[in-house]
């Protein structure tokens, strides 16, 4: 796995080192020189969670007093962890797809993307996702 540059999910119970896996997978890679950018997604609100990843434009919203790098685009080159990415919103989910599908960076409040990233992305549950898109509450598309 470590060999490609193959998206991995990574799913286990809460505590069984999903990130562990994740950082070694990282280490053992072609990317190991670079960035390894650790996202906890149950931890940031969905409001901040865009800006977090993408990254935000001054002035795109209150308390952007300046232009933010998201942590895709400092992963650019290496790789990205996302973890719990179960707990994602579906519109999240949406806004995730499209950049996997594209690598295209739109920060919050772009009226464009800004360029191209060259990303790892490793993502973790402790969810079953295949449950969650019975539910409605993860899209299959991005599963």
């Amino acid at each position: 796995m470590a060999r490609s540059d193959a998206k991995v999910l990574i799913s286990g119970e809460s505590g069984s080192g999903k990130e562990v896996v994740a950082r070694a997978i990282h280490a053992q890679s072609d990317r190991a020189d670079r960035a390894f950018v650790p996202v906890n997604c149950a931890g940031i609100p969905e409001t901040l969670l865009e800006s977090e990843l993408f990254g935000h434009m001054k002035g795109s919203f209150t308390g952007a007093y300046r232009d933010k790098p998201g942590k895709l685009e400092l992963a650019d080159s290496g790789t990205v962890f996302l973890d719990e990415i179960g707990e994602m919103t579906l519109r999240m989910q949406g806004l995730l797809l499209r950049f996997l599908e594209t690598g295209e960076l739109q920060k919050v409040g772009a009226d464009r993307a800004l360029g191209i990233v060259d990303v790892r992305v490793i993502s973790a549950t402790n969810r079953k996702l295949e449950d969650l898109i019975v539910q409605g509450q993860f899209r299959d598309d991005l599963f």
